[in-house]
């Protein structure tokens, strides 16, 4: 590389006095070369080397770093690409000529307050964020770019990838018992972009695809309903008992949404008389199931039980997602789609793709095809059980007049409580530094169900170092015995 400084004969000038002589704090981690880069840039962002000057030669600069010639040359050829510094012949390398620095921000001192987050999280509805199969999944990613045709890199179909429909066609009859084509999948970004597609569409409330009124169950995520609301739907709570929904409760709802496979958050499958009848109500009402099967995957102590859209797949709307079986942060889901909403839907969510990436799409059908997806769930259920069994021991022994229900499935729990209590054990689990959700936060508003006290313990977030203390925390602030 040329060095613009060695041949100069330029006299030294004011401008010119860091030439000889400059002071650069360089990060002890990471490349030489990255923290010079970085050391320099905020030199010059921050004002302190001003337009004009000129900087040390390639050889002065490296002997008082410690560092190789050619990592000072190569800083000085990045800065210079970047617009930072400017070198010509017999000038050297100098500062370029730029507005003023900006000038830094003031940042309110914060008043004293509660710590910025719980010490637990104890909450529900994350996975395991430790357990990411990141070598699996990059591998897929690898054979899914390698083997993807030219125009998977375009605009994309708001359908979604026809290779992760596929997959998930075979993957949902193998496991779930959906019975599907590929035609009448739709990938979305979750159970919630579902809602709004078939509620409210892309263009906002009242442009989706189905009216209300709608049925759902008196207690589940108050966010769901948030979005329902938004579309100017009226939801009707159902009662919930032992075996799931009340669905003779049904009345001139024109669809209803249900957990059926582990209704949230109380726990405990709908059982197949109730899948029965909603089904034969959806007939005739010429109405619609929309399943939500949140973490299917997930059973220990009983046998998996199917999705109802296998009864009528004309009937029932199946949503399903990565969000707890993978991450969240993948922002993969699907519907599958009775034959007569498939156009609806797509009309719903517009020309182009908007939602989520083919990159994703193609890994998660490479990873399901391999049997990466399969093996990650064998594991993740092993985990997940045994996070529970400890939870289920914990609250043996510490608090043995409490019930424990919605534990042969999924990755939360229900505590239930002493009457009048709960608000008192949330408040307590704040203090012990516990992050919980109350069960009266998924209440319907409209519920006449009576109020139970009790608080859902999800045991999946935590890594499996940390979540032996988050129990004990949890503990300290139940009720005593």
């Amino acid at each position: 590389m040329h060095d613009p400084e060695v041949n100069s004969r330029a006299e030294p000038s004011e401008a010119t006095l860091a030439g000889s002589d400059l002071h650069l704090d360089l990060s002890p981690t990471g490349s030489r070369r990255t923290a010079l880069i970085t050391a320099l840039r905020e030199s010059v962002r921050s004002g302190r080397l001003a337009p004009g000057t000129r900087l040390p030669a390639y050889r002065a600069l490296a002997a008082d770093l410690g560092i190789a010639r050619n990592t000072v040359a190569e800083a000085y050829a990045e800065l210079v690409a970047e617009g930072w510094l400017t070198a010509r012949q017999g000038s050297g390398t100098r500062v370029a000529a730029r507005t003023a620095p900006l000038k830094p921000v003031r940042v309110p001192k914060k008043t004293p307050g509660p710590a910025a987050g719980p010490r637990h999280d104890l909450r529900q509805g994350a996975p395991d964020m430790t357990a990411f199969p990141r070598s699996a999944w990059a591998a897929s990613v690898r054979r899914a770019l390698h083997a993807a045709p030219h125009q998977a890199f375009g605009p994309g179909s708001p359908q979604g990838r026809i290779e992760l429909r596929a997959a998930l066609a075979e993957y949902l009859a193998r496991v779930r018992g959906v019975r599907t084509r590929p035609e009448c999948i739709v990938i979305c970004a979750g159970f919630a972009h579902a809602l709004r597609l078939l509620f409210a569409g892309s263009a906002g409330a009242g442009g989706g695809v189905l009216r209300g009124p709608l049925a759902v169950e008196a207690y589940g995520l108050g966010f769901h309903r948030g979005l329902l609301a938004d579309a100017s739907l009226v939801t009707t709570p159902l009662s919930l008992d032992e075996q799931g929904a009340r669905v003779e409760e049904l009345d001139r709802q024109r669809a209803v949404l249900l957990t059926p496979a582990h209704q949230f958050p109380t726990g405990g499958p709908l059982v197949a008389g109730r899948r029965a009848a909603v089904v034969d109500w959806a007939r005739g009402r010429d109405g619609l199931l929309i399943e939500d099967d949140y973490d299917g995957e997930f059973r220990y102590d009983r046998r998996p039980v199917g999705a109802v859209q296998g009864l009528d797949p004309q009937r029932v709307v199946y949503v399903g997602s990565v969000s707890k079986s993978l991450s969240p942060a993948l922002r993969l889901g699907w519907m599958v789609l009775p034959e007569h909403l498939v156009e609806p839907v797509l009309r719903a969510k517009g020309e182009r793709e908007a939602w989520t990436g083919v990159t994703d799409q193609l890994a998660l059908a490479d990873f399901i095809e391999c049997g990466a997806y399969d093996r990650h769930l064998r594991r993740m259920r092993q985990r997940y059980r045994r996070r529970r069994d400890l939870l289920v021991e914990a609250l043996a022994a510490a608090a043995p007049g409490l019930t424990v229900s919605g534990i042969a499935a999924g990755l939360h729990a229900v505590v239930e409580l002493p009457p009048g209590t709960e608000q008192s054990v949330l408040k307590g689990a704040v203090w012990q530094g516990v992050a919980v959700d109350g069960l009266s936060e998924f209440r319907h508003p409209d519920s006449s169900m009576p109020l139970t006290d009790g608080v859902v313990v999800g045991y999946a977030a935590p890594s499996d170092r940390a979540y032996p203390a988050a129990l004990e925390a949890l503990v300290r602030a139940l009720p005593p015995p």
